[in-house]
């Protein structure tokens, strides 16, 4: 179980000092907007990745005069991790007292999944965002991807190195093609065997949400190269392209998924609320099939749940995600927005917030 039974955050935007202790069901932040609710979340997802869902740039997150930031979470089996970011060092993460060099322990240990309404840019966004979708749950599930996965992402970066020269050496471009061929079919691999999984899965999920136009939605996934073909004889054709442009056109780094009713594209015909119960249900699925591949739960992050839903479509969020037994942390302006929508009487916590502490 990945549960936080103590969760400690300092200087991290408006938050100065919290200390509290959740408890492994739901736990409910409450308070005016500003008042620091999300700033919450957001440490606990910095924690768990290493990355704000609210922005890349590292100035806005740490408090105003301060030049350190800090989270802390004691997890119910006695794990401890620990984060230091800093403006002027590098940042500083350790897991059961030894440092660490990247997240990928941390990560596996402490998976998390945010609703909030950048979710929306699953749908609306570029392709990175469903990428960074379906890798999150390939990462979770085979423990080899990452290492395959950033393969990749050298071979790419050193193939469009060569292709912005001059006078590219067409050698060095066939040996990077070579090693970003063998990872790029573990990659393709990997994500292919995780969505055909995930897929039914999810459309059973959104059936059981109500979810608009279910009998009609269609998702591909799209490799990122023409799959009928190999990826080394479309690097080849496409090379003259890939020169111009000065980069690599094609290859898992162009990988989508590709949401659509019908002839249209699904984002241009469900409205807003609709497309929020769509992402919710795709991130409720990958935590159960995460629950099913490894013995623990995902920990659910959930800022402002009552925008831009009705109660009903409240009722079918929560429900789902308090039937799937893990830790919840939810933010709302009016408490009376989640209580009313919790379905029988789970335990739970709740913390009013104000001026980043909390006040009750």
């Amino acid at each position: 179980m990945s549960i936080i039974e103590r969760l400690s955050v300092s200087s991290v935007r408006n938050i100065q000092g919290l200390d509290i202790e959740p408890i492994s069901t739901v736990n409910i932040f409450h308070g005016e907007n500003g008042s620091g609710k999300t700033s919450i979340l957001e440490s606990i997802h910095l924690l768990a990745s290493g990355r704000s869902f609210r922005t890349s740039k590292l100035d806005p997150l740490i408090t105003t005069d301060q030049d350190e930031a800090v989270v802390f979470a004691r997890l119910s089996d006695g794990k401890e991790i620990g984060l230091s970011k800093s403006r002027r060092q590098k940042h500083r993460l350790k897991f059961r007292s030894q440092k660490q060099g990247n997240w990928d322990n941390v990560a596996r240990e402490l998976p998390c999944q945010i609703l909030d309404s950048n979710s929306f840019l699953l749908l609306e966004g570029g392709p990175k965002s469903r990428r960074q979708f379906l890798d999150w749950g390939v990462f979770h599930v085979e423990h080899g991807f990452v290492e395959n996965w950033r393969r990749t992402k050298k071979s790419i970066a050193n193939r469009n190195l060569l292709l912005k020269q001059r006078s590219p050496d067409f050698g060095q471009i066939e040996a990077w093609d070579s090693e970003l061929c063998l990872a790029a079919s573990e990659v393709h691999r990997a994500r292919e065997a995780y969505f055909t999984i995930f897929l039914p899965l999810f459309l059973g999920l959104y059936r059981k949400m109500n979810g608009a136009d279910v009998d009609s939605l269609e998702i591909d996934y799209e490799p990122g190269w023409d799959p009928s073909r190999r990826l080394s004889d479309v690097l080849i054709e496409n090379r003259s392209i890939d020169i111009r442009y000065g980069a690599t056109q094609s290859g898992p780094h162009r990988a989508d998924l590709a949401f659509r009713l019908g002839r249209n594209r699904a984002v241009d015909i469900l409205s807003r609320g609709q497309q929020k119960i769509l992402v919710s249900a795709m991130k409720i699925a990958q935590g159960v099939l995460l629950s099913q591949a490894l013995d623990r739960k995902c920990i659910f992050l959930v800022d402002d749940l009552p925008s831009e839903l009705d109660r009903d479509n409240r009722i079918a969020i929560l429900s789902q995600l308090v039937g799937m037994g893990g830790q919840i942390f939810v933010t709302c302006v009016e408490l009376n927005g989640i209580l009313d929508s919790l379905p029988g009487q789970p335990k739970l916590a709740t913390f009013h917030v104000e001026r980043g502490t909390i006040t009750a």
